[in-house]
């Protein structure tokens, strides 16, 4: 399958925009999940805004929130797919800019040291994207997450000692949900890698923070360690907002890789309760959109 370009473009384009608009099912029942079992009632009021922002934001087709975030695009390239690499990230730039200059969407990228804003989403080395591939024939994948600053400020890195063993991730873990309190706007995604390098885990800890909510690590301990850190979290009364209550985070979710014999690095990196995403599916049929 021989990718077409400019659709690449106009779907990189069009992922910004629906990523920032609506809201994936899974998070939304994340939210009922939530509400039905809040005992705080500040908590449950504030829960009811955010559910109430979310339906006007799609009823009025507008954003779930002004923070456009930095542009993230996760690009899964399966067998028999014929693309020219350096082409296809050029695609998706012009798409994300084009999202920006195409329709009322802020532009939060700037330069690191002036500070310019350039109005494009895009800058130096932004859009972030992520190349992997799979063993799917003749499909490409694009995945579009804003990543806010809200919930990117709130990004940590510990390089642990083996012999601390897990009691050191899961006491690193709660110190990083207590420390952010309420400026990653909860119920959050908590997101920890956990092993690998200190670039991978750091890499992981994102990655498992926007994970679909109901998946689970592919490895039995990782899995075991979300059950265990979830209800932990939880169990902390942060609560949404930070203003109290029983549902401080939406899940934990875990990422492993192995890692070297005399270190154990675990990262933690949060997902806003504005849980955003939006992906494209490119096969020999035409382009699919989802989440």
């Amino acid at each position: 399958m021989k990718v077409d370009l400019k659709k690449v473009e106009d779907a990189a384009k069009e992922l910004y925009i629906r990523a920032l608009k609506i809201l994936p099912p899974d998070v939304k029942q994340g939210f009922a999940r939530l509400d039905a079992a809040e005992s705080n009632p500040l908590a449950k009021k504030v829960l009811g805004t955010m559910i109430r922002n979310i339906s006007v934001a799609e009823e009025t087709d507008n954003l779930t929130c002004q923070d456009t975030g930095v542009p993230i695009y996760n690009v899964t390239i399966g067998r028999k797919v014929e693309v020219d690499g350096c082409d296809l990230e050029a695609a998706i730039t012009r798409g994300c800019a084009r999202a920006t200059n195409e329709h009322p969407l802020r532009s939060s990228v700037v330069h690191p040291i002036t500070r310019v804003n350039d109005h494009t989403s895009c800058g130096i080395r932004i859009p972030a994207i992520h190349v992997g591939f799979s063993d799917q024939p003749e499909e490409l994948t694009i995945q579009m997450i804003p990543k806010g600053s809200g919930s990117e400020n709130n990004s940590w890195l510990r390089m642990a000692i083996p012999a601390e063993g897990v009691d050191a991730i899961k006491a690193f873990v709660i110190d990083c949900v207590l420390d952010a309190g309420g400026k990653t706007c909860p119920p959050t995604i908590v997101g920890v890698g956990v092993g690998g390098s200190a670039d991978l885990c750091m890499y992981l800890s994102k990655v498992a923070a926007t994970r679909a909510l109901g998946t689970r690590c592919a490895d039995s301990e990782g899995a075991k360690l979300e059950q265990e850190l979830t209800r932990a979290v939880n169990d902390l009364g942060v609560g949404p907002q930070g203003l109290g209550g029983d549902s401080t985070a939406f899940a934990v979710h875990v990422e492993l890789a192995a890692t070297h014999i005399t270190m154990n690095p675990v990262a933690v990196n949060m997902q806003c309760h504005a849980a955003r995403r939006a992906s494209a599916t490119f096969t020999p049929k035409g382009v699919t959109y989802g989440f």
